[in-house]
């Protein structure tokens, strides 16, 4: 006799520990803790994530865009496909408004800046990403320095993304030379003064898909606090 065994590992779910920021019956925004993966990776093992966790809560919840998995803040997600789909028209054709915070090395030269420099995927170096002035795709960040401190040599700021490549943010800041705090991938030796990237996605405006109205939604994060520099 034959006989067939499984030696597939399954892999829980865990609660979901993510706040509901905002909640209506087309859609759901919700703060995406630090380390926790938006969708689920390649492998039995990164299933565990944030758009899991959220479906065994609303069955019906679709990913509309995503976050870097050490990356906190502000993520949506559809409630039916007709509205995942004008959100991501929204989102592609730059009609929603992002604000993140972020903790940086060093002092900005200006208040006010932007950095407009072409990204394209390392290869070599996966998952990295990496300024490529010949194949790149156009990529532009603005910013605007809240606060320095000149004890820890490190800066508050707010960051605008125009557009949205991967790793966009952290790319560029580390381009102009102030590479965020806590960014094991492209800063790692500052992992040792943080313990998580300090970026947060703390801002989103969009018009709503069914009644085009304005959504605003604010989300603080716990390392944005001046007195802890």
């Amino acid at each position: 006799m034959n006989t067939t065994s499984s030696n597939t590992k399954r892999y829980s779910i865990s609660p979901l520990t993510a706040e509901i920021c905002y909640q209506d019956e087309s859609l759901i925004v919700v703060n995406k803790p630090s380390g926790t993966l938006a969708v689920p990776g390649r492998g039995e093992d990164k299933q565990d994530c944030l758009s899991t966790q959220l479906q065994q809560h609303y069955p019906t919840a679709l990913v509309v865009h995503r976050l870097d998995r050490d990356t906190s803040g502000l993520m949506v997600f559809a409630l039916t496909k007709t509205v995942q789909r004008q959100l991501g028209m929204a989102f592609s054709e730059r009609a929603v408004s992002k604000k993140y915070q972020a903790v940086i090395q060093g002092q900005l030269s200006c208040e006010y800046g932007e950095i407009s420099l072409p990204l394209i995927k390392d290869w070599p170096n996966r998952p990295k990403q990496k300024v490529d002035y010949l194949n790149g795709k156009p990529s532009r960040t603005c910013y605007h320095c809240l606060h320095y401190n000149k004890f820890s040599d490190w800066s508050y700021v707010e960051i605008m993304p125009v557009t949205g490549r991967t790793h966009q943010i952290r790319v560029h800041m580390q381009a102009i030379q102030h590479a965020i705090i806590g960014d094991a991938l492209y800063h790692p030796e500052s992992v040792k003064s943080a313990p998580r990237l300090l970026l947060h996605a703390s801002h989103l405006a969009f018009p709503h898909p069914t009644h085009d109205r304005m959504i605003q939604i604010n989300c603080k994060t716990e390392f944005f606090d001046y007195s802890r520099l």
